[in-house]
């Protein structure tokens, strides 16, 4: 694995790149509260493979695209990451991965710009029309998603998490991830302005339009413990994908998929990965 500084013109963004220069290229987005670094094993086994992996530090994460306003976090900003990210790679098609809010862009991304994403694959975050079917219709995850609304009041969120060593942002790993990387996460994100610029993405309001059904090959993995996401928006995603669809569950596994269960996530990715080749 390398270091890459990715310039755009929003600012520039911190990566991990690995594997061949002329290797199948796949990007990878990660999630709150975590940087690139959750994506670790995936590096490794993706790029030992032959696939050309870069995996950023997205907006407000990366110190060098680290907007004030909360609206400089919009999705269809940060799906204009993704593709200032993948042209400055000369990438034309690339394969998708992401996971929680990276798993949104993910969804967006394979709806705006259908022909750059050869496969889409979505960890824990079900397709947003499908999760807003299920706060419309379901109390269980009206109930999960609460926390959204809580996290949009500034600067009260940044201080209760970050508060008594950051005891707060730390229970949101739960032993889940292991304590190296939860301690990597809470220095990165206890740096000035850093929390904020990630809880932005709460705060930045919702999409200027309704998302479509999704017509690339798409993979979902969601796990029966994920706090945040329940079963009804799992199962409905399936009703957004006109492409090939496969929908895998991981019993007893938390929300932290890429760090928890990455045997399991790897296995599934490079099967779907193949079916596409």
């Amino acid at each position: 694995m390398a270091e890459l500084s990715i310039p755009t013109s929003a600012g520039t963004f911190d990566a991990t790149v690995a594997g061949p220069p002329d290797g199948r290229p796949l990007l990878l987005l990660h999630g709150f509260p975590q940087t690139r670094a959750a994506w670790r094993h995936q590096i490794a086994t993706l790029a030992a493979r032959g696939y050309r992996v870069v995996a950023p530090d997205q907006r407000g994460y990366s110190p060098g695209v680290r907007p004030e306003r909360s609206e400089d976090y919009r999705v269809d900003i940060l799906v204009d990451d993704v593709v200032a990210i993948t042209e400055w790679l000369g990438w034309t098609t690339f394969d998708l991965v992401g996971h929680d809010w990276g798993g949104a862009v993910a969804w967006w991304t394979a709806d705006t710009h259908p022909a750059r994403v050869r496969t889409l694959t979505v960890v824990s975050t079900p397709h947003p029309g499908a999760l807003a079917h299920a706060l419309r219709t379901d109390d269980d995850q009206r109930a999960r998603s609460r926390y959204m609304i809580d996290w949009r009041e500034t600067p009260a969120t940044e201080n209760e998490m970050l508060a008594h060593d950051a005891e707060k942002l730390r229970a949101f790993y739960a032993g889940k991830v292991p304590q190296s990387s939860a301690e990597a996460y809470v220095r990165h994100l206890s740096r000035p302005g850093a929390l904020t610029a990630a809880l932005n993405w709460y705060r930045a309001g919702r999409p200027e339009r309704a998302i479509g059904v999704i017509d690339v090959p798409t993979l979902y993995v969601w796990s029966t413990a994920d706090l945040a996401f329940g079963p009804a928006a799992a199962r409905e995603t399936a009703q957004w994908v006109k492409g090939p669809y496969r929908f895998e569950t991981l019993r007893d596994v938390s929300h932290w998929i890429p760090e928890e269960a990455p045997e399991s996530l790897n296995r599934l990715l490079l099967e779907h990965l193949r079916a596409a080749a």
